[in-house]
């Protein structure tokens, strides 16, 4: 093997697989509970400057971690011959990966409305997706230690990024603030199916099998999301995916009234 790939060999290190709510889950949590209420009440009212700059350290960090999944994904070893076999899955465009995307507009662009609705995004959808991660991650633990730590930093990056923005912008946050939000998880989910043809039209014509389940809204491959799952299995298809669209819509405008209240609740009405 090369150097690099003995160096991607030993970022595959093992550990035993964390279960919920066991000693490595639980230090997560509490990393990412101190990391939200810190980032929150010393930035609550920083310049813009600040918080493009904070995001942009997160965002190569996330940026890095992810070349890291990728690679330690793609290369397997035996009898120290390295093979190198892409797997599909672990494309990053998944819902949790959007934040990858989203972060920049963020960052770069101006302030206005576009920058805003990724704002928005950010604060609702990307902030519950993380969250339900770091609660319930069940099946994203697996034994590599690399990837655990990766993951756990991905999705609490989600959460904490998303009470500061909430923080941030608290005067800001109003129905059009929200709708925004909607806007930005339409043309994410539009790229995903886009993605999900493409893709699997090009798998089948190269013979492979292995799944490519973007969003997972593939009408190819089964939803693994918990209660999706089993609401991809009951209905057709098209039903499934309104169901869908629309739920993950209405969980956001939850998490969006609850930011609200808990934002009057802490700063009061007038601040």
């Amino acid at each position: 093997m090369s150097a690099f790939e003995n160096f991607i060999h030993f970022l595959q290190a093992g550990m035993d697989r964390p279960g919920n709510f066991e000693t490595f889950h639980i230090c997560c949590l509490a990393v990412t509970l101190i990391a939200s209420i810190v980032l929150a009440w010393r930035f609550h009212d920083a310049s813009d400057k600040t918080i493009r700059r904070i995001i942009f350290i997160f965002w190569i960090t996330l940026v890095v971690l992810e070349v890291y999944k990728q690679l330690v994904f793609s290369l397997s070893v035996s009898d120290n011959i390295a093979t190198w076999d892409y797997q599909w899955y672990t494309f990053p465009f998944q819902f949790c990966s959007s934040p990858l995307y989203a972060m920049p507009f963020i960052i770069f662009l101006k302030d206005g409305k576009i920058r805003n609705a990724f704002i928005s995004f950010f604060a609702t959808f990307s902030f519950f997706a993380g969250l339900a991660v770091m609660l319930y991650p069940n099946d994203v633990f697996i034994n590599m230690i690399g990837i655990n730590l990766q993951t756990m930093i991905h999705h609490g990056t989600q959460v904490a990024l998303g009470v500061l923005l909430v923080a941030h912008n608290r005067k800001r946050m109003n129905k059009r603030y929200f709708v925004g939000s909607l806007v930005v998880f339409y043309i994410f989910a539009a790229i995903a199916m886009i993605l999900n043809e493409i893709v699997h039209n090009h798998l089948v014509q190269t013979g492979s099998n292995d799944a490519f389940n973007m969003f997972y809204i593939s009408p190819y491959h089964d939803c693994t999301l918990p209660v999706l799952a089993n609401i991809y299995k009951m209905v057709p298809y098209p039903v499934f995916l309104i169901i869908y669209l629309i739920g993950f819509a209405v969980v956001s405008l939850i998490i969006f009234g609850l930011e609200k209240l808990f934002v009057r609740i802490i700063c009061g009405k007038n601040k």
